[in-house]
């Protein structure tokens, strides 16, 4: 898990360092996260995440939006928690690990 156990660890449990790190791993990376959102609309939002200021909220239908039932379901699955209680706390952390890990990040 390496750079995300730095970025998450102290604020969450070691299941959603996993969630977040395989979910970043799935897309290629942070870029890929980035292009993965712009496509489902969400653009905004995340470059509010690798940009300067405040990170816009993300909720968990957007969670679902962004990756699809499929993607939250296996990581769900890999974690032993329900997909509801994996994207409700994607909503939270992603803003966060996305802003940290961007290429260029002052955080």
């Amino acid at each position: 898990m390496g750079l995300l156990d730095g970025v998450l660890g102290g604020i969450v449990g070691a299941e959603m360092v996993s969630v977040v790190n395989g979910l970043i791993e799935k897309h290629g990376g942070v870029q890929g996260i980035v292009a993965q959102m712009e496509q489902q609309g969400l653009g905004p939002t995340v470059r509010s995440w690798v940009g300067p200021g405040a990170n816009a909220a993300i909720s968990p239908e957007q969670v679902h939006q962004a990756f699809g039932a499929d993607t939250i379901q296996a990581l769900a699955a890999r974690a032993g928690l329900n997909p509801q209680d994996v994207a409700q706390k994607l909503a939270q952390l992603l803003p966060q690990a996305v802003s940290k890990l961007a290429p260029g990040s002052a955080a």
